[in-house]
C-alpha cells in the first residue's frame, strides 16, 4: 500500500485505546514480564512510545518541515524509557501516552501535510536522508511493532503451560 497520511492517522490514533483495552487492569505478572536479558516487558514498551511522542516523530517532522537549513535528527535514545518511567504505574503510563498521542495527531492534522511535502528530507543519523512519508509511515510500523512485541511477551508467559500446542502457536516460537 502506498503511504496515505490519513490512513497512517486511522491506526496512529487507536494505538493508545489497543494498548488501554489490552494492558489496563492486568495485573503485574502479566504486564512487568519479559523475555529474559535486556528485553522489555508490555510496561517498557509503553514508556518507550511515550518518549517517541516526545521526542521522535513530531519533533522529527517539524525539522524536515522547517524552513532552516539543518535538517539533522537528534539521535533517539531508545532505551531512555528505563529511566523515565520511574515509579509510574502502567495506568499513569497509559494515560501519559493517550494524551501525548492526542495532542500529537491535532498537532500532524494542524502541519497541513501536502505531497510535496511528503517528499521533503531530513537527515536520520544513522540512514541518512529519509523522507518525510518514511517518518510517518515508520511511526505506524513502529506501533504495531510494538503492539504484535507486548502481545508476543505476554503470549510467552504460558509457553510451558500449553504444552504440545506450543508447535502450532507461532507467537511462541520467535
Amino acid at each position: 500500500m502506498k503511504f496515505d497520511l490519513k490512513k497512517a492517522i486511522e491506526v496512529l490514533e487507536r494505538t493508545p485505546g489497543v494498548l488501554n483495552t489490552l494492558l489496563d487492569g492486568l495485573s503485574a505478572d502479566w504486564t512487568s514480564s519479559n523475555e529474559g536479558g535486556e528485553s522489555w516487558s508490555a510496561y517498557d514498551v509503553v514508556g518507550h512510545l511515550i518518549h517517541g511522542e516526545k521526542t521522535d516523530w513530531i519533533p522529527r517532522a517539524d525539522i524536515i518541515l522547517s524552513p532552516e537549513a539543518d535538517k539533522h535528527f537528534r539521535p533517539f535514545d531508545r532505551f531512555s524509557q528505563m529511566g523515565e518511567s520511574g515509579k509510574k504505574t502502567l495506568q499513569q503510563l497509559l494515560q501519559e501516552f493517550s494524551t501525548l498521542r492526542k495532542s500529537n495527531m491535532e498537532r500532524l492534522r494542524a502541519m497541513g501535510i501536502s505531497d510535496e511535502d511528503l517528499a521533503k528530507t531530513g537527515i536520520h543519523p544513522a540512514f541518512g536522508e529519509v523522507t518525510l512519508a518514511q517518518l510517518l509511515a515508520t511511526w505506524v510500523a513502529h506501533d504495531l511493532n510494538h503492539i504484535g512485541q507486548i502481545s508476543r511477551v505476554m503470549a510467552k508467559q504460558y509457553k510451558a503451560e500449553v504444552g504440545p500446542w506450543v508447535e502450532y502457536l507461532r507467537v511462541m516460537q520467535s
